[in-house]
């Protein structure tokens, strides 16, 4: 497979997604702690769906 070319989420420099770029996709260490920071503050998050979140295995086998 042909090395990706990808922006890095934080600053959106190119990064190539190398084996060698151990921050990918990110293009450095600062970027990856700075997007840390972003997900640990709250300032970043997976949606959710709330008639879903609470769904188990029991309740699938139920239906």
């Amino acid at each position: 497979m042909a090395n990706a070319i990808v922006k890095c989420p934080t600053c959106q420099k190119t990064v190539a997604w190398i084996a060698a770029n151990a921050y990918k996709p990110f293009c450095s260490e600062r970027c990856q702690l700075i997007d840390l920071g972003e997900w640990a503050s709250g300032n970043r998050s997976i949606p959710s769906d709330a008639d879903h979140d609470d769904v188990t295995a029991e309740d699938i086998d139920n239906d």
